[in-house]
């Protein structure tokens, strides 16, 4: 496979990865109990954390894409 192919399962599976991790630990304003400003919605997160998921998502996506490159490589699973 060429180095294209490789950065598209990396891109794909990193937005994959990214949209589970996103609800990880999120708390609404509305749960918090504290005090918002009018106009913000009771629903929206409270400190999401995005730098923390971002490179949670990374790590995992890097993780992912080395099982492919393994398997890839060593063609553990063909298609014919």
């Amino acid at each position: 496979m060429s180095i294209v192919s490789h950065i598209v399962v990396f891109v794909v599976a990193w937005w994959l990865l990214f949209f589970m991790v996103l609800p990880w630990g999120v708390r609404s304003l509305h749960e918090v109990e504290e005090e918002y400003d009018e106009g913000l919605e009771a629903g929206a997160p409270h400190n999401p954390k995005l730098k923390q998921k971002v490179l949670i998502t990374t790590g995992l996506t890097i993780i992912v894409w080395g099982l492919f490159w393994l398997v890839n490589k060593y063609e553990l699973i063909t298609i014919s």
